[in-house]
């Protein structure tokens, strides 16, 4: 089974995109901010992907991916930035730390199918 890791500080955006993905067969683990993930990838098996908002307290989603970008533990760790920051900026910002797509909220299940086909990831 594919683990998704979902990072977003809205417990209702956790659980939007928890259910999208388990319906697509995935296992879900949720955290709620960047440190809160860190510790959860500290307690399991690394997920294939972790779908990272940007805005968040503690730790924020960039700094999230450029952690996890340090630990080769994580190296296969597939990032996939799901935030409100349209800026184009911020965009080569995340694609810069090493995120791997890049997914504007609000978004749809098809949308969200769509990037897991672009990084070739299994779903049903």
């Amino acid at each position: 089974m594919v683990r998704a890791l979902v990072i977003d500080d809205s417990r209702a955006l956790r659980s939007l995109t928890g259910r999208m993905l388990c319906d697509l067969g995935f296992e879900v683990v949720e955290a709620c901010h960047g440190k809160d993930a860190l510790e959860r990838l500290r307690e399991g098996t690394p997920p294939t992907i972790a779908l990272v908002d940007w805005n968040m307290p503690e730790r924020n989603g960039l700094d999230f991916v450029r952690s996890l970008r340090r630990d080769d533990t994580y190296k296969d760790v597939l990032v996939m930035m799901v935030t409100t920051e349209t800026e184009a900026t911020q965009m080569i910002s995340a694609l810069g730390a090493d995120a791997n797509e890049y997914l504007m909220k609000p978004f749809t299940r098809g949308a969200l199918i769509e990037r897991l086909d672009l990084l070739s990831i299994d779903h049903a």
